[in-house]
């Protein structure tokens, strides 16, 4: 079967919101480390992993024996009316990891689905439906986490079950407070945390949702202590933090096991997914007792933390702490952001390379202005692709290469994708606006 019967197939059959990447779609076929091959036959580095996913690469053989080990049991499934000793054993890890006190995990299938969960305890917590959100965030597309996402391109939905008020992002190219110091940003910020209060709600706000780092806005992220400074605001009046880790999770920002440790801050609830199933469907939110306990009536998820996915989770944590997979992240991180600021410093169509450890954007805009150049970075994304290397798109205008290797990405690795992605940044720079 060729690729262009199974693309035929796929636009008769999905709906056309479902993007697909490329001009020429591939399908992967295989995949070993940080390598996968497609239906033809050729093989490319992945800078991408399935979405910052495939967090400890493909075919990594203590996540195939755990799972195949749980499939020999013949149980793949229980629900979680019943005992599930995975279960258990991963939650006690992540409870341990998360830095919460006296913390409880509920696990989900994904980061949307984790996200609902942090907003459905929080709302009956403080009994209120009012959440502050962050202006080009994403977290998700069901009901509730369209509503509190704050990019108009991702969110498929006007209604809303919530009531929302928007703070300004940390966005540092365009917006309000790009025009500022790092230390003055939060003081504004701060400043904008309280006038949003005192004029878009009333009173009794249950939560500040927010990412460390903005995944799909591009991976844009705050100078480090803003969520302590907003937190004091919000510990004023009892609103809860929300801290969205389901890309920034598992040590990926590299100078930290999770994003909200650059800020001096703890949450009260944290939502994580992605790296930790390495492909299979785990997510869930981790918080305070108190809080998480704050449900009415009976809940559960019937697939959420089954033994298969849990399992994996297990093996996963494990190979990441047994590995210190943090530490690589922070020294192969620094070898793509050094290689690369350096690389296009003369470039004028490259507005920034931003990100920490293995969370890594480079935005591009027209020479000599700061408008966003979504024609070149497709360009430099298709160039990529011709290269060998596999890389994903984001940002609120389209105009953001995003990278996230697994966090298994050796030194060697690092450098090759840099050639790779310096030649085809060059390449689409050649090119006339």
């Amino acid at each position: 079967m060729t690729t262009d019967d199974l693309l035929a197939r796929h636009r008769a059959v999905l709906p056309s919101w479902m993007p697909l990447y490329y001009d020429e779609p591939i399908e992967l076929v295989s995949g070993s480390g940080r390598r996968v091959t497609d239906a033809q036959g050729r093989t490319y580095l992945d800078f991408f992993g399935g979405v910052l996913t495939t967090m400890i690469g493909y075919d990594i053989p203590e996540i195939r024996e755990a799972v195949e080990r749980q499939l020999r049991s013949g149980v793949v499934h229980s629900s979680t009316l019943y005992l599930i000793r995975q279960q258990v054993e991963l939650a006690e890890k992540i409870a341990q990891l998360s830095g919460i006190p006296d913390a409880r995990v509920f696990f989900t299938n994904s980061g949307t689905e984790a996200n609902e969960a942090a907003l459905l305890v929080a709302t009956n917590h403080r009994r209120s439906h009012q959440i502050l959100a962050v202006r080009n965030s994403y977290h998700g597309r069901s009901y509730a986490a369209m509503g509190v996402t704050g990019n108009r391109g991702w969110s498929a939905s006007p209604l809303n079950p919530l009531q929302v008020a928007w703070l300004h992002s940390a966005e540092r190219l365009r917006g309000l407070l790009s025009r500022l110091s790092a230390d003055e940003q939060v003081d504004a910020a701060v400043e904008d945390l309280r006038e949003v209060l005192a004029t878009q709600t009333a009173g009794d706000v249950a939560a500040l949702i927010a990412e460390p780092i903005q995944g799909v806005g591009g991976f844009v992220h705050p100078p480090d202590g803003l969520f302590a400074a907003w937190k004091k605001v919000l510990d004023e009046t009892g609103i809860l933090f929300i801290a969205d880790e389901v890309q920034t999770g598992w040590g990926r920002t590299g100078e930290h096991f999770w994003g909200y440790q650059a800020h001096g801050v703890t949450p009260d609830l944290l939502t994580f997914a992605k790296g930790i199933g390495n492909g299979f469907a785990l997510a869930g939110v981790v918080g305070r007792a108190e809080v998480l306990e704050s449900v009415p009536a009976i809940s559960f998820s019937t697939f959420g933390g089954n033994p298969v996915s849990t399992a994996a989770g297990n093996a996963v944590l494990d190979y990441l702490l047994d590995h210190d997979l943090q530490a690589n992240a922070a020294r192969t991180g620094a070898i793509l952001a050094d290689g690369l600021r350096a690389a296009v410093a003369d470039l004028d169509c490259v507005a920034e390379v931003r990100g920490k450890g293995l969370m890594l954007a480079v935005e591009f805009v027209h020479p000599g202005t700061r408008e966003p150049d979504r024609a070149r970075t497709v360009r430099a994304f298709e160039a990529c692709k011709a290269g060998g290397l596999l890389v994903g798109k984001g940002g609120l205008y389209g105009n953001v290469l995003r990278m996230g290797p697994p966090l298994t990405l050796t030194e060697a690795e690092a450098r090759e994708g840099l050639t790779i992605l310096v030649d085809a940044i060059r390449a689409a720079a050649e090119v006339p606006a």
